[in-house]
């Protein structure tokens, strides 16, 4: 029903091209594939609409600096992208973060 904006750390990937080339696939598919259970029906759409206005993307080296939290109708995720798949957050686990929140 509308655009989300976007916001990258784009320092946080100066030094790391590897995790550059994973940045699209390890968040924004991931969040599009959490959305689109969510927004299944005309009251998960609402309730994105209304409740997600931001969201913050930061590359971080090691799995344990990974981080996830939605508030305000803002979603961070530090993501540890240079590991690929070992270094993001699921589907799921962003879904189920975004509905406890919505």
């Amino acid at each position: 029903g509308q655009a989300i904006r976007y916001e990258v750390d784009w320092d946080s990937f100066a030094d790391d091209l590897e995790a550059l080339n994973f940045v699209d696939n390890l968040s924004c598919h991931r969040l599009n594939m959490a959305l689109r259970v969510i927004c299944l029906d005309d009251m998960g759409k609402e309730a994105v609409r209304e409740g997600l206005t931001l969201v913050k993307l930061r590359n971080v080296k090691s799995k344990a600096d990974m981080a996830m939290r939605f508030e305000g109708g803002v979603l961070e995720m530090a993501c540890a992208y240079a590991l690929r798949t070992e270094g993001m957050h699921g589907d799921n686990e962003i879904r189920q973060l975004l509905l406890s929140r919505l």
